[in-house]
């Protein structure tokens, strides 16, 4: 089997248009949950939200393919953009963008001038939970008002191929001229963590030497916040404490949106290319609870938890920090701190664990990306950032909850996902 390392991350979360901005907010332990904005919300409960501010899908598409791509799509694509970057596979988007046009004019090529060898052999696979259910929303409204006014609805001819699933994979491909394994995955919360235990699975079994994968979510639209609403999953609270992990006046999480987009290389490859390497992935686990639709099972989060230190070769005393998921849930927040307690027994008590979502909100599928990302930023800086807004300890989340940032030496580490369904997701990364 091969080692399977990290080599490029690129992310857009409400904390900021790039993954380095956003780590450094995260360092910082600010907060990018704000009041929701997309949509007339006072008659809603839940106002907050975490929206990305200020981000310019033109950098990585065209006019035409802004108007009609679901924002799911455009937040993978330039998530992807940003990681090919960093891993040293293409110049950046703004002069990218420059050079495409210029090939096109000369040319009238519609493929990306910047295919490499290294791009069009590697794989793409992005998690979504919800898709382009943004899009959908607002072409569901032009049905309706087309019953009013006894209209044709003229509904998008983009409609179906810019909402599945998979859509992000694919126009990922497209965009940067990926050839390989293209996969979208649906598996709720877990869906981008699961996406990228898939691309270690590939490469370390030999059928991949390169592939991108991550998370996308865009779920800011008025279905998506009041149905989690009205499931009782997310907080009344109105301010920026309201995403507030393992608190005991935690009432719920915050919506998010936004992506994130590793990229996975075998070990040689990246050598080879004298890519900058962020860390190992070590171990993957994957089970599912059998158990309940919305209540998460202790047992089965311990047992992803144990398989992906199985499969990398780890004692519970060999963990040196936890990436919780950490949703600002109740029940979610004190099964995972039992789920911690089974599978690490007595040293759970003394590893350091924290909750970005504090910060960034719940982003669905793209959290369990992000979240990994953090992870390996935090071997490779050596930093342990901060739950934020933990004021009031809950005796039945009695772990090691860390509040304030600081330094330390991690030489291995671990990033828990769950998601509905009882779907349970976690990945243990390696210094290198």
């Amino acid at each position: 089997m091969r080692k399977v390392v990290v080599t490029g991350i690129g992310a857009v979360t409400s904390l900021g248009n790039s993954f380095h901005e956003s780590w450094t907010s995260v360092k910082k332990g600010l907060s990018g949950i704000a009041p929701l904005t997309r949509f007339n919300v006072p008659p809603m409960k839940w106002k907050m939200s975490g929206e990305l501010k200020g981000f310019d899908a033109g950098l990585y598409l065209s006019q035409k393919e802004m108007t009609h791509l679901d924002p799911f799509v455009k937040y993978a694509v330039a998530a992807s953009f940003m990681a090919a970057e960093d891993a040293g596979l293409i110049q950046s988007a703004e002069a990218q963008k420059r050079r495409s046009a210029e090939v096109r004019k000369k040319e009238a090529s519609r493929l990306p001038d910047f295919q490499t060898s290294e791009l069009s052999s590697a794989g793409v696979i992005v998690g979504s939970s919800r898709g382009g259910i943004t899009t959908i929303e607002r072409e569901l409204e032009k049905i309706y008002a087309s019953r009013i006014t006894h209209h044709a609805s003229r509904l998008s001819p983009y409609l179906m191929p810019s909402t599945s699933v998979n859509a992000a994979a694919s126009y990922v491909a497209q965009k940067l001229g990926i050839k390989g394994h293209c996969l979208g995955i649906s598996n709720a919360c877990s869906s981008g963590a699961n996406a990228i235990g898939e691309a270690y699975r590939l490469i370390k079994s030999g059928y991949a030497d390169m592939v991108f994968a991550g998370g996308s979510e865009a779920p800011l639209c008025r279905l998506c916040v009041e149905g989690y609403g009205v499931s009782g999953a997310l907080s009344k609270i109105n301010d920026a404490s309201a995403s507030r992990p393992f608190d005991k006046t935690r009432d719920g999480f915050v919506l998010a949106e936004g992506a994130c987009v590793l990229v996975i290389e075998h070990y040689e490859s990246a050598l080879k290319r004298k890519a900058e390497i962020y860390g190992e992935i070590l171990g993957y686990g994957n089970t599912t609870d059998a158990f309940h639709q919305t209540r998460p099972s202790a047992e089965g989060e311990a047992r992803a938890i144990s398989l992906a230190m199985e499969e990398g070769g780890l004692l519970p005393e060999d963990v040196d920090y936890i990436n919780a998921h950490g949703t600002s849930t109740p029940l979610g927040d004190k099964t995972e701190t039992e789920a911690i307690k089974l599978a690490l027994g007595k040293r759970a008590y003394e590893i350091p664990i924290s909750s970005v979502k504090s910060m960034t909100g719940h982003m669905l599928a793209a959290s369990g990306a992000f979240e990994a990302a953090v992870t390996l930023m935090s071997i490779y800086e050596g930093v342990i950032p901060s739950t934020i807004n933990l004021n009031t300890k809950d005796p039945e989340c009695d772990l090691n909850y860390v509040t304030e940032t600081r330094k330390a030496e991690i030489k291995t580490a671990i990033s828990n996902s769950f998601g509905f369904g009882g779907v349970n997701a976690v990945l243990v990364f390696r210094r290198v």
